[in-house]
């Protein structure tokens, strides 16, 4: 097992500003985990690297990489995963719908995911395997051609085939569902890779390259459970490319207390998708908070009985009543890999939401992210607890 944290946490878009955020945070993140002993001192650290589309050209030019490789080895650091989800800006501007862009039906994303997957093969020598994760093809509001967006996830799968024969690395593209994208669910998950599966020469190559990237904050949000979607997703057949660590928000929608305080996680720069469940337990699903907190002032009656909001949480920290979090669907999911150790080995912690966090959840950004690696690792140690 791998544990590392996505640095889409730390702003940065240009190679330049990425890499100042590696010498600075994700160095200062790994002394504090040196100290505690939960990183230890024998081994090379493990990072979870964030790279926009800019990042990426520009790394892939000049001699940024081979001198990344050279900075890596010095400071006994490897790349195990690379988020290739948000393409362009992730922070200090509005991204909402704009994450989902340019989608997988666009020649953009093809070429962006192509790129990550040149760097990651770059790193031989920092692992057996590396993966990438993405976004679930699209945002249903587009309406995209599922057919083209299976068209280039099979070209990608047949890239990096030839990709991880030439380097000899095990490399993997990982698909990740989000309320209110082209697949969400473990439903519709299963459903999307079906259809995946059943095209192309060789299926195989198509399975073993391209796998899911499963989520906790956003399956939890789905209302599904952790071991069945777990048990689903490996009886299909379906590869775990990797696991996101992430708490979602929970609440009492019939509890006005805990209406109003969801309010103060209303900010403009992230979607937070919200599904509520009624008394017969169907699911209603509001595209971003604002327009779930209208419907709660016109419907003060309504029959919800829970609603999950799309805005990741630290996992160490649960905010004070009468808001919740939904980490125990986390540490449901750390127990059925403790059950089933061969069935992902990349995990990796995404609470990327420091910068917009309420100021009663923040502190130091490096002191949160080392406390998530504490509470995981606590976790994996004491499940019963």
């Amino acid at each position: 097992m791998i544990l590392g944290y996505c640095t889409n946490i730390h702003p940065a878009e240009t190679w330049e500003e990425t890499l100042t955020a590696l010498k600075t945070h994700v160095l200062a993140v790994r002394d504090l985990l040196l100290d505690s002993g939960d990183q230890p001192t024998n081994r090379r650290y493990p990072i979870g690297l964030r790279l926009s589309a800019i990042a990426a050209e520009e790394l892939l030019s000049e001699d940024h990489l081979p001198r990344f490789i050279d900075w890596l080895e010095r400071e006994q650091c490897y790349v195990f995963t690379i988020n290739g989800f948000p393409y362009g800006s992730f922070h200090g501007t509005r991204v909402k719908e704009k994450v989902f862009q340019p989608d997988w039906t666009d020649p953009k994303r093809v070429l962006y995911t192509k790129h990550l997957f040149k760097i990651a093969a770059a790193l031989t020598g920092n692992g057996p395997d590396c993966s990438v994760s993405t976004l679930p093809g699209s945002h249903k509001s587009f309406d995209a051609d599922q057919s083209k967006i299976i068209t280039n996830l099979v070209e990608m799968a047949y890239f990096i085939e030839d990709l991880s024969q030439k380097h000899q690395i095990d490399l993997h593209l990982g698909l990740e569902p989000e309320p209110l994208g082209h697949f969400e669910n473990t439903n519709e998950t299963l459903q999307f890779f079906e259809d995946l599966h059943t095209v192309g020469k060789t299926p195989d190559i198509i399975s073993k390259r391209i796998g899911l990237n499963y989520d906790t904050c956003h399956f939890a949000i789905e209302f599904d459970d952790a071991a069945a979607s777990l048990d689903a997703i490996s009886a299909a057949g379906i590869r775990l490319s990797k696991i996101h660590l992430s708490n979602a928000l929970r609440i009492d929608p019939q509890n006005p207390e805990a209406i109003e305080a969801i309010r103060s996680y209303n900010e403009p720069t992230y979607f937070h998708q919200v599904i509520a469940a009624d008394r017969d337990r169907d699911i209603h699903r509001f595209p971003d908070l604002p327009d779930f907190l209208q419907f709660a002032e016109n419907n003060p009656r309504n029959n919800f009985t829970e609603a999950r909001i799309h805005f990741h949480i630290p996992l160490d920290s649960t905010p004070a009543a009468p808001l919740d979090s939904t980490h125990s669907h986390v540490a449901e999911t750390l127990a059925w890999c403790q059950k089933h150790p061969a069935a992902c080995q990349h995990f990796e912690i995404e609470t990327y939401t420091w910068g917009v966090l309420p100021e009663n959840l923040q502190r130091p950004i490096e002191q949160q992210i080392a406390a998530e690696y504490h509470w995981v690792l606590e976790k994996l140690r004491h499940p019963d607890q």
